[in-house]
């Protein structure tokens, strides 16, 4: 490249160029060989600037937000060297994401029900060009998660455009809480904080009933895990929907209730949520009785793996528990967050698989899925297959999902694909 650009310079060695080349927009700390000012006014970088990532040859690679203090030391944002990084730069960015959602989600609502816009992950960092910010819809209310230096110095030109972007679409968006209280803000070196962004509407509370799947659920934004909910399990929770008719369904893991309720909407003779959080299981149960599906739901405060093997000792409990179940969802947390433990949770995926499958009757249904990207598809496989031998049982697959496209998966970018989900027949 021989035009000279306004942007300090970040001279990366050969092994990052080249994955840059391939898609992947990090440059980790150990590929940074140097840094050099701004070829233009002598401006060194600091922490959270845009810079330009070159190769040692002079190869312009990208430029991409700096963040000193972390591991993964710039997240490239723009490939073209004729982007200029303005409000309409940042705009176009904002809009091709809700695009996306539209034409991917705005015409699956189930007949008679809201649109699945209504809730849905508008941004997905890398996945959408904005690296470190998660940004959720639940209906008027946008819950934003801000993970890095350059998103943090950014956001108060983004969350107008969010606004802005959606309510020129005609969507009823009004505020915005912030959830930064993940763990990867003080990687950054920024404080853990959440409440309602006091740049738009601040509501009297941070507690809200949205509907997903025309069904509604009691969020509390504030003490909630995540964002407030599992999006990405929308469809994957229809699945189990179109399944549950007139079955016995066990939910493990169940969270406020969502892969529940979506059983007994769908028309099952009985549910049982089992969680370990009591207060998973009192807004699970809550949530039931706000949709009127109380009457043939229960709930259960457990831990799963300790759970299931007494069911499976004990016929008198499994019974008092509403079994025999022939419909087992497994949504279990990841189980791996780094890649040295993946071999340990392999072992964990095959453990509560294999307990699942023998409570299982033949014909009966296992839904399984596993949400972390470095538990891989195929090693997902390998540990349900295992799970299977232990169980002396075959598996009839009926389908394998992925996350909802409203978390997309970057090819070049095996991050953002870290939900996979299966469903299978017992044979």
């Amino acid at each position: 490249m021989k035009q000279v650009r306004p942007y300090p310079q970040v001279i990366v060695s050969h092994k990052a160029a080249k994955a840059l080349a391939a898609g992947h927009p990090w440059v980790f700390s150990g590929e940074v060989l140097r840094m050099e000012p701004s070829p233009t006014d002598g401006r060194p970088a600091a922490n959270g600037d845009l810079v330009d990532v070159r190769e040692e040859n002079g190869t312009w690679q990208g430029t991409g937000l700096l963040s000193e203090l972390s591991t993964i030391r710039v997240r490239v944002v723009s490939r073209n060297a004729n982007d200029r990084f303005d409000q309409a730069f940042w705009r176009r960015r904002i809009e091709y994401a809700w695009n996306h959602r539209k034409v991917t989600m705005g015409g699956r609502a189930l007949p008679g029900c809201e649109p699945d816009t209504n809730c849905c992950r508008v941004v997905f960092s890398e996945a959408d060009g904005l690296p470190g910010l998660v940004v959720d819809r639940y209906e008027w209310a946008l819950v934003a998660q801000v993970g890095t230096v350059g998103m943090e110095r950014l956001k108060p030109r983004l969350y107008p455009l969010l606004l802005d972007v959606l309510r020129a679409d005609g969507q009823d968006v009004r505020a915005i809480f912030e959830r930064n209280d993940g763990a990867s803000r003080l990687k950054e070196g920024l404080p853990q904080e959440k409440g309602w962004w006091t740049g738009a509407e601040v509501p009297e509370t941070p507690r809200l009933v949205v509907r997903e799947n025309g069904i509604a659920f009691d969020l509390d934004l504030l003490d909630s895990q995540k964002t407030g909910f599992f999006l990405d399990q929308k469809y994957n929770r229809r699945a189990v929907r179109e399944l549950a008719a007139g079955r016995r369904v066990l939910d493990c893991f169940c969270h406020v209730g969502p892969f529940g309720l979506n059983a007994a909407a769908g028309g099952a003779q009985f549910v049982r949520c089992v969680d370990v959080s009591q207060v998973a299981i009192d807004l699970a149960t809550q949530n039931a009785r706000l949709n009127g599906l109380d009457d043939r739901m229960a709930f259960t405060c457990a831990n799963v793996m300790d759970y299931l093997p007494e069911l499976a000792r004990d016929k008198r409990r499994l019974h008092e528990e509403g079994g025999p179940f022939d419909l087992i969802v497994l949504d279990p947390p990841a189980f791996t967050k780094s890649r040295s433990t993946v071999r340990n949770a392999e072992r964990g995926y095959q453990e509560i698989n294999t307990l699942a499958m023998r409570l299982l009757p033949r014909g009966g249904y296992l839904a399984t899925c596993s949400c972390s990207h470095f538990m891989t598809r195929d090693l997902l496989a390998g540990a349900i297959a295992r799970a299977a031998h232990d169980a002396g049982v075959q598996l009839k697959q009926v389908e394998e999902r992925q996350q909802a496209p409203d978390h997309p998966i970057l090819w070049g970018v095996p991050e953002t694909h870290y939900l996979d989900f299966f469903v299978f027949q017992v044979v």
